[in-house]
């Protein structure tokens, strides 16, 4: 499912226009993502949490040349699935 799937799902469900589930859904994507940037977790009871976790900067190789890289210190997204949406899948 992509998110034009997405929409005309969110559309279908709720009975309103496409027009409109593409605002809903695009708005919850950016509360998401507003919130992730503050370093607050979005948890979803039933559904799961989001979350940032910091990742330590590290060395690699390129894979071509063999040289040794940094690779800088980031954030990165994580979810965790909640019991809800474990049991619904099992």
């Amino acid at each position: 499912m992509n998110k034009n799937d997405l929409v005309a799902a969110v559309a279908d469900d709720a009975g309103i226009s496409k027009a409109d589930a593409a605002k809903a859904v695009d708005s919850v994507l950016d509360s998401v993502t507003s919130a992730l940037k503050k370093g607050d977790d979005v948890r979803l009871v039933g559904f799961g949490t989001f979350s940032v976790a910091d990742r330590a900067a590290s060395e690699g190789r390129n894979p071509r040349t063999g040289e040794k890289i940094k690779i800088p210190a980031s954030k990165q997204p994580k979810f965790k699935a909640g019991k809800g949406l474990k049991d619904a899948l099992n």
